[in-house]
């Protein structure tokens, strides 16, 4: 069965075309009434849409069809792109420890509080974060910043440094990146 839910709110001549058309245009189609048959459907699913005449408050994901009529290929390509919209949000978020990192944003947040990053601070810290051992300074040098070279630099170091104080500062967490055994870790 596709993931891709279609919840059609109180739209029930549209719920009835696109239930018929169901299988060809491969979502499952869901009808809800009112807001708290919306918000039972909306709690176990993951990947959904809600097609609605008006905003509604309280609700992600909605794509208001407030301009008809609408041809139907049309109306499947605004979909499509919604969901599309949705997989790169989604897909955005990475999670570490108790911390949210959006990639697109570049900000690491927890508990209401946001951090601004920079790009490279950004990808130390999913690189650190996809091995549970330490990382050499040599292997962030030439995976994280590209650096390939015999040349003593203490690039690495000193953004870590940074990173360490800045994540100190507005989380009151000493301990996100440790030293270990000449290397650095996510605890």
């Amino acid at each position: 069965m596709n993931n891709q839910n279609i919840i059609v709110y109180r739209f029930n001549l549209l719920y009835q075309i696109l239930k018929e058309l169901e299988k060809d245009i491969q979502f499952k189609i869901i009808e809800t009434l009112d807001e708290k048959a919306l918000k039972n459907e909306t709690k176990y699913l993951n990947n959904y849409l809600i097609i609605t005449k008006n905003q509604i408050k309280k609700f992600n994901n909605q794509l208001v069809l407030n301009q008809l009529p609408i041809k139907i290929f049309r109306m499947i390509e605004k979909l499509n792109v919604e969901f599309l919209k949705h997989q790169f949000i989604h897909q955005s978020h990475f999670i570490v420890n108790n911390y949210v990192i959006d990639i697109n944003s570049r900000e690491m947040s927890s508990k209401n509080v946001k951090l601004k990053l920079t790009e490279k601070e950004v990808n130390t810290i999913i690189y650190l974060s996809k091995v549970n051992k330490p990382i050499s300074i040599n292997e962030l040098q030439t995976k994280v910043w590209d650096y390939n070279s015999d040349i003593e630099t203490h690039t690495v170091e000193t953004h870590i440094y940074r990173l360490r104080k800045k994540i100190s500062k507005n989380f009151l967490d000493d301990n996100f990146i440790i030293s270990k055994n000449n290397g650095y870790q996510i605890k």
